[in-house]
């Protein structure tokens, strides 16, 4: 069998930088056979200048929302950019597919092959029936009335079966989540948790200071959220402690996680979900947190605690592209001690494994797919190879 191969100033296995000497060799369908010394790789090699890598894992998307670019402004604070979103989404059909098939170009195109994505509805179906990327699809389900739990809960559990079924996706490509811990009444969290085949959980984390204080004392923002959305608020009563501590018991030990966002997470916080031996992944979508509220998640922190970090975009509501190479091009500015090796396994196979997609993404080892892009050795830029 001939293989492609491919050599660069430097090749990221997924893992970690091998340097000059090593190159990829690969089937024309993209799968790998192995990484060999140059003297033992025979010729026909192909050369760039720059970093080969895997291609990019994008934890945290909502594909349904691309329509939305540059609606809402940017420094709205959380609560007001929640408000945009319910009342500006609705939007013709056809100028949402429209949007929907151009974001997912986009992420093609900067080197993204997998997304967790977050589904409010079955509008991005039909371009993800034509298998160009890898999905996992998070069906939300939100209702912080405990009157609404069981009408919200139906109406995810019918979303789930067309995305499981009308398509052929397969089932285990599939959960439905809780939306946020601010969105979502204690009745609905049980029918969400216990629901079948939830192997796979991810929710809104500490997105704003106003999440904690919410939690802590039942004051802040989320009072006029929930007025301006007509929703009854009295009957909740505050835990007293931190949105995370108050909601993370509530998943089962079996649920692996994604948490997105953590702008407001504590290092008190770090130390509660540590204590649970719960296995989670800390979603980062930089770009989206300085165009909602202008604050980054402490980064270093996490990187202190171990955590499994890995990368999103969020929307283009709340985004100016789709980018996992600009998420990291922000995350260096302002962590410029993070190496690149770092980043690219939190672009790579830390995102793999966070979304159960390592068996076949995220790495260059035998008999996986995982896509090859060509960044820049400076990170400044990406193309994709195969």
């Amino acid at each position: 069998m001939s293989y492609i191969k491919f050599r660069a100033d430097q090749l990221f296995d997924g893992y970690q930088l091998l340097g000059d000497q090593q190159v990829l060799m690969i089937t024309e369908e993209g799968i790998v056979e192995d990484i060999v010394p140059v003297n033992e790789a025979g010729e026909d090699i192909r050369s760039f200048r720059g970093i080969l890598s895997p291609g990019f894992i994008n934890c945290h998307c909502h594909l349904e929302l691309s329509h939305m670019k540059g609606m809402i402004p940017e420094g709205t604070g959380l609560v007001d950019f929640v408000l945009g979103v319910v009342t500006q989404r609705h939007s013709a059909e056809e100028q949402i597919l429209e949007a929907i098939e151009k974001a997912e170009n986009e992420m093609l195109g900067n080197g993204i092959i997998a997304v967790g994505d977050i589904c409010n509805n079955t509008l991005s179906l039909a371009q993800k029936s034509k298998g160009r990327i890898y999905y996992h699809n998070f069906i939300e389900a939100s209702g912080f009335n405990p009157l609404v739990a069981e009408q919200r809960f139906e109406r995810s559990v019918e979303f789930f079966r067309e995305y499981a079924w009308y398509y052929s996706i397969p089932v285990e490509s599939n959960s439905i989540v809780p939306h946020a811990p601010y969105s979502v009444a204690d009745e609905l969290w049980e029918r969400i948790i216990r629901f079948p085949g939830n192997r796979l959980m991810t929710i809104h984390n500490q997105e704003t200071a106003a999440e904690n204080e919410w939690f802590i004392n039942g004051q802040g923002k989320f009072l006029t959220l929930y007025e301006k959305m007509g929703i009854d608020s009295s009957f909740f009563k505050p835990p007293g402690k931190s949105s995370l501590e108050s909601y993370l018991p509530k998943f089962l030990k079996n649920q692996p996680l994604v948490l997105v966002h953590n702008v407001y997470t504590s290092r008190e916080d770090l130390q509660f979900a540590e204590a649970t031996g719960q296995k989670i992944s800390w979603c980062f979508c930089p770009n989206a947190n300085l165009y909602i509220g202008g604050q980054l998640p402490a980064i270093d922190m996490f990187m202190q605690h171990n955590c499994e970090i890995v990368l999103g975009t969020d929307s283009l509501a709340s985004n100016h592209q789709l980018s996992i190479l600009e998420e990291i091009k922000t995350i260096q500015k302002h962590f410029p001690g993070i190496s690149s090796a770092q980043l690219l396994r939190w672009a790579t196979i830390n995102g793999a494994k966070a979304l159960q997609m390592d068996k076949l993404l995220g790495s260059f080892e035998k008999g996986k797919q995982p896509g090859v892009i060509l960044c820049e050795n400076d990170l400044s830029g990406t193309r994709r190879l195969l």
